[in-house]
């Protein structure tokens, strides 16, 4: 009878929800560990050859899955770097994780900010101007041709000759990547309310102001938040690539410079996992804005 209620239905749903998602993660380790095997067995097995004792195969798929500077770092390898790096030292120290999430987190909400405000600037611009519309929106498009490899290094060259250093060149690179999806998801959603929804409006006699406010804006959330949980992940990319050119000595970006320089392969694989649950995070806070959103504009759960 407990399964009958809805607290019972939901743990049913969730339950089937997690088998496919626990299969699938089950499925890439798998994927995972045999293609450590792959890459590293060809270094291993000369390295166990050179060291003169005899060995076989179950020692050298161990050796894989152990290497100092594996090719292909096994998953296990990853997750005690992490560790190492964030429980076992300090917060503020430059060998921990954090302290270099923390420092490539602040240009990424910096520039998402930024982004997103631009987007939707733009947005409502394109919205009341057919001029806008025509001119800007392919230039828009055209801008995200571009690649930010080739962009980023030209930005922090012009910013740092007149002065502009740190924090707001990173920032700007972020803004960069993230402002188009937020730009095109809300002139989608600013256009998508119903036409007669807009002619009841014109009948009561409601300003641009105020259809945008009452109607356009409430009506473009859903496209929104979609469209910020894709720029919020495009910002951290930004960021991440806006430390690459600069020498940083602090963030994702530097280090994953470091683990290139002296060929820590463990060390960048810790940083890109880690850059990975960082784009997660923030796009499930977006999520957790938007169904704060929708809650308060009176949507049931």
């Amino acid at each position: 009878m407990g399964l009958s209620t809805p607290v019972g239905l939901r743990a049913r749903v969730l339950q089937a929800r997690g088998v496919p998602v626990l299969a699938v993660v089950l499925a890439i380790l798998a994927l995972w560990y045999a293609g450590a095997v792959v890459m590293n067995w060809q270094t291993e097995g000369d390295r166990l050859a050179r060291a003169g004792q005899p060995f076989d195969a179950a020692q050298h798929v161990a050796a894989t899955w152990s290497a100092e500077r594996p090719i292909l770092p096994a998953p296990h390898q990853i997750v005690a770097e992490i560790w190492k790096t964030t429980v076992g030292v300090r917060p503020t120290s430059p060998r921990s994780l954090i302290f270099h999430a923390q420092v490539t987190l602040a240009s990424t909400l910096l520039g998402f900010a930024m982004g997103s405000l631009l987007g939707v600037a733009l947005a409502v611009g394109i919205l009341h101007s057919r001029t806008l519309d025509r001119s800007l929106m392919p230039w828009i498009i055209a801008s995200q041709t571009i690649p930010i490899l080739a962009v980023a290094p030209m930005i922090i060259v012009v910013l740092n000759a007149v002065g502009v250093a740190g924090l707001v060149p990173k920032a700007i690179i972020a803004t960069y990547l993230s402002f188009f999806p937020v730009a095109v998801g809300m002139v989608k959603g600013l256009r998508s309310p119903d036409r007669m929804h807009l002619d009841l409006m014109r009948t009561y006699g409601a300003t641009r102001s105020q259809v945008l406010a009452k109607l356009r804006f409430p009506a473009s959330l859903p496209f929104l938040f979609a469209s910020m949980k894709i720029a919020v992940a495009a910002a951290l990319v930004g960021a991440i690539v806006g430390e690459l050119p600069t020498g940083a000595v602090a963030g994702l970006g530097a280090r994953l410079l470091a683990g290139s320089y002296y060929g820590q392969t463990i060390q960048i694989w810790s940083a890109l996992v880690t850059a990975s649950a960082l784009a997660a995070i923030l796009v499930a806070l977006i999520g957790l804005a938007e169904t704060a959103a929708r809650r308060r504009m009176g949507e049931r759960p």
